[in-house]
């Protein structure tokens, strides 16, 4: 857990606390289009 606060703090120092909601706004959609991706590809091999 101590990890993580780190990073986090570490993250706000780099990017500033504005920056922030768009990363992870990003990174969500990243994530969801990968496992999009994945999903499609499951179906395509059935």
């Amino acid at each position: 857990m101590q990890e993580l606060i780190l990073i986090g703090l570490i993250a706000l120092l780099f990017f500033g606390g504005r920056k922030i909601p768009e990363l992870m706004k990003g990174l969500g959609k990243g994530v969801k289009s990968f496992k999009d991706g994945m999903k499609e590809e499951d179906d395509a091999q059935e």
